[in-house]
């Protein structure tokens, strides 16, 4: 998000004063600065307030999905028992009615924790687009963010980031590099990793022995950035090296082998943070299914 650039009174009175603009205009000028400085303060409380809520809220879907599972499996569980129930002759109406009204009851929870997972990819979609709004449409290009079960993931494209067959930054980087900054700093009390990831052709530098030294230190050089240029806390930083070896693309294909060659920061709660977060499951979750009671063959 870019914000009005704020003109010294000094500058303006500067500028009044050779102008020989009346005081009424002199008073507007200012009327009109106030105005802009206090709609800059207020947008910038109203997106962090923002991010921040949202991100506590989508910390909810890890936890909202492992229910999700486990409840279609405890349906199934439920849904064999009722069929060995119907085929046998040795089972009583009364297991039978328990167990419908068990897979019922998990019907309804699954449905439910469906219904807070749509409104937690929703949640998602909304912070994704706000930590993106101030991007332009080159770095858009280059830049892919997204929020999952509330981490926040950013991927650099190595053409936006370094000089060609380097792991120095570039110059170009700057701008976009400074907006990322921004963001990790709204995030102020979670964790950054900064993970290095190229494609599987083979680096032949004598200072880089192999990819996973190339894809380190391209990691190491973003940190590096983030501190000295942007003022960005190192003890919340980490730089890691994957090499090749996590791909999300074809290396087959030139277009495979950019999408690979790429850097990814990842915004992420400390573990008791996160704890905190999954531990917010929805209440009056049903008791799991239990096996059908028998009745002893005479």
């Amino acid at each position: 998000m870019k914000f009005p650039i704020a003109v010294p009174l000094v500058l303006i009175a500067a500028v009044l004063t050779q102008s020989c603009v009346s005081s009424k205009k002199y008073k507007e000028l200012d009327a009109n600065y106030t105005q802009l400085q206090n709609s800059t303060r207020d947008m910038s409380v109203k997106y962090q307030t923002t991010a921040q809520a949202l991100a506590v809220a989508n910390g909810r879907v890890a936890s909202l999905e492992e229910q999700i599972s486990l409840q279609k499996s405890n349906v199934a569980a439920l849904q064999d028992a009722l069929n060995k129930c119907l085929n046998s002759s040795n089972q009583g109406s009364l297991n039978i009615s328990k167990l419908v009204d068990e897979i019922n009851s998990s019907n309804k929870y699954i449905q439910q924790l469906v219904n807070a997972k749509s409104k937690s990819d929703s949640l998602n979609m909304v912070l994704t687009n706000n930590l993106t709004r101030s991007l332009t449409a080159q770095e858009s290009q280059d830049v892919d963010v997204k929020v999952l079960k509330g981490v926040v993931y950013i991927s650099l494209s190595d053409n936006m980031l370094y000089k060609s067959g380097s792991y120095e930054v570039s110059d170009k980087a700057n701008e976009t590099l400074s907006k990322i900054a921004k963001i990790i700093k709204d995030y102020s009390t979670y964790d950054v990793l900064i993970e290095g990831n190229t494609d599987n052709v083979p680096i032949s530098q004598k200072n880089i022995r192999n990819n996973w030294d190339l894809s380190a230190l391209r990691a190491s050089s973003v940190v590096q950035a983030l501190q000295n240029n942007y003022a960005v806390d190192p003890k919340r930083l980490t730089a890691g090296g994957r090499g090749e070896y996590n791909p999300i693309a074809d290396n087959n294909t030139p277009t495979g082998k950019a999408q690979n060659r790429r850097t990814q920061i990842i915004i992420t709660p400390k573990l008791d943070q996160f704890m905190d977060l999954i531990g917010k499951a929805p209440e009056n979750k049903p008791a799991p299914a239990t096996a059908p009671a028998t009745t002893p063959q005479q």
